[in-house]
């Protein structure tokens, strides 16, 4: 694996994300999270890599994080992976993974680094 993308066609920043691969010369391992959702494991290794906390990856517009009131500053970084795998849709995106590290692709420069 030389870069995967966590990636959702319909954003735009996740397509600038892919695009800027591209444009490095990359092809990169595209992972549609919505369609494939990271499993519980997988995504706490992303948090980990990344060094954020659970909350620092979640969506807060979205639906659920109000239909499962994750403003509750009491609710646990489990319940909020738990949330996340049940709803792929809060989790922030892109995630670009390389050998280098992994980072947010929001904006979308953020991934340079690790290209």
């Amino acid at each position: 694996m030389t870069v995967r993308i966590y990636h959702n066609p319909k954003c735009s920043k996740s397509r600038e994300a892919l695009a800027l691969i591209r444009a490095k010369g990359e092809e990169p391992e595209i992972i549609e999270y919505l369609k494939t959702p990271p499993t519980e494991a997988e995504l706490k290794d992303l948090l980990k890599r990344m060094k954020v906390q659970p909350r620092d990856l979640l969506r807060t517009k979205e639906i659920p994080y109000k239909e499962l009131g994750l403003g509750d500053k009491t609710k646990s970084d489990d319940d909020i992976i738990a949330a996340m795998i049940a709803h792929p849709i809060l989790i922030e995106r892109p995630i670009v993974v390389t050998k280098k590290g992994v980072r947010l692709g929001r904006p979308p420069e953020n991934v340079n680094d690790i290209l």
